[in-house]
């Protein structure tokens, strides 16, 4: 038995491990790795050939970095079921579409905007939304806790990583040469508390080795508690300058725990009217699937959806689908909130919004979510003096603020947790992390017992 470490390994983005057995391979996860542009299209666009021929695949969830690159791995041959959750097949039953159109409209801008620059090359979509047609007809949803068998003498279940909605973790029973072993795929980990979703469970033990996600292995949140305390202050304070906030945030996950928060808030009259636009398509049909998910809602959500009626919607916010509406937010007058994707402002519209409001100072920029290195969303979070944004240097006048008690993603205190609750393991390799939060991390599990390694991105670890 031998695992494969092809993407998210000693980086954030791009998940993909192939599980290779006698009786055949399973690749868990098939995301798109998000950095620097040309480096990230090379990637993404290039699947390994031992990829494309493995005889089935599990998705952990539907983040893009997890799923973006399931329609090109089906576009270059894949003809296996791809497993995962009912949540996470509906979602990604938008994203990619989304994705495919988000490619597709940022090609056509860049290739008209650098049309007469001779050393341009022009952008093709990695793939079209025939190609995202395609690949959902190839996914079985799976409901936690059920087995089921995607390769012959390996026994699988999905069980709640309370990352986002529909996400889970994988453990993997697996039988060869005359003996049983336990494999636990993390997929992203969520922290306990968080609203809407169901916190994170688990998995049953014993437990041989465990892949296991750091994305916050160095750093410990600012309690929940404290969520709504300071997206009131960051409100307030820009509306005090007449500026307007603008939020960078994933369409699945974010956006709806800011809906949340800041109905929540309204409600209790804690902040003055002023207008939340929602300007990201893809969000207002992530929303609709929340809705057809209440089993995965925690006690919480549930008694404040029976009081209130209404979980995503209140006085004041505004749901913007078409391109024109989205125009017309340039135009808008006064304090409001924008909130729009992508997360890590690499792509959408959340591109416009900040061309059209990061040199004044009156506006803040709101991070709200873990920005990989090399992105737009990690240079702005880093305060940098300028910025490019499609090309053209931008001076960073407006306030930044990072309210990191929105990540939906495990801090090293529930990472630690989740490694203890492991009981005895043979190995925990630490992936889905920086080297900066891995090596922090790699020494704190060690203290409680358990060999620990760092994969290497490419690299094959023989599981003995």
């Amino acid at each position: 038995m031998r695992v494969r470490f092809l993407g998210a390994a000693q980086e954030v983005t791009g998940s993909m491990y192939l599980l290779e057995l006698a009786q055949g391979t399973l690749l868990i996860d098939c995301g798109f790795f998000q950095g620097r542009r040309e480096e990230s299209r090379q990637r993404n666009r290039r699947l390994p050939p031992n990829v494309v021929s493995a005889d089935a695949a599990i998705l952990t969830h539907a983040h893009i970095d997890h799923s973006g690159n399931i329609p090109t791995l089906v576009k270059s041959g894949f003809l296996g079921s791809i497993y995962t959750t009912p949540a996470t097949r509906d979602l990604c039953a938008y994203m990619l579409r989304d994705s495919a159109r988000i490619q597709e409209s940022d090609a056509t801008y860049l290739n008209r905007k650098y049309q007469d620059d001779p050393d341009f090359t022009p952008i093709a979509p990695i793939y079209d939304e025939e190609d995202v047609v395609r690949a959902l007809g190839q996914f079985i949803g799976i409901p936690y806790h059920r087995p089921f068998q995607p390769l012959k003498g390996v026994t699988a279940r999905l069980i709640n990583a309370g990352h986002i909605l529909g996400s889970a973790e994988v453990i993997l029973d697996v039988e060869e040469n005359g003996q049983t072993r336990r494999l636990v795929f993390s997929g992203d980990l969520g922290r306990k508390g968080l609203p809407i979703i169901r916190d994170p469970e688990f998995p049953p033990t014993p437990i041989d080795y465990v892949v296991m996600e750091s994305t916050y292995g160095n750093r410990v949140h600012a309690s929940v508690e404290q969520m709504h305390d300071d997206l009131e202050r960051v409100i307030r304070e820009t509306i005090h300058r007449g500026g307007k906030v603008i939020v960078p945030a994933f369409a699945v996950g974010r956006t709806q725990e800011l809906i949340y928060a800041l109905n929540s808030l309204t409600k209790q009259g804690r902040l003055p009217p002023i207008p939340v636009y929602i300007d990201s398509p893809l969000a207002i049909s992530v929303t609709e699937v929340f809705k057809l998910h209440p089993e995965c809602f925690d006690a919480e959500t549930r008694v404040f959806l029976e009081e209130h009626g209404e979980v995503f919607g209140f006085a004041g916010a505004h749901f913007v689908s078409s391109r024109e509406e989205s125009l017309r937010l340039n135009d808008l007058k006064g304090p409001a909130i924008i909130i729009s994707a992508s997360g890590m402002a690499e792509a959408g519209r959340i591109l416009h919004h900040l061309r059209n409001h990061i040199e004044d100072e009156r506006n803040t920029i709101l991070i709200v979510g873990f920005m990989a290195q090399h992105t737009l969303g990690r240079r702005i979070m880093e305060r940098r003096s300028h910025v490019k944004i499609w090309g053209v240097q931008r001076d960073l006048r407006a306030h930044v603020e990072v309210l990191t008690e929105f990540s939906a993603h495990a801090d090293r205190n529930d990472l630690l947790a989740f490694a203890k609750a492991c009981g005895t393991t043979r190995r925990i390799f630490l992936v889905h992390g920086e080297p900066e939060a891995q090596h922090p991390l790699k020494e704190a599990i060690t203290v409680l017992g358990h060999d620990v390694y760092i994969p290497s991105r490419g690299e094959a670890v023989e599981l003995l």
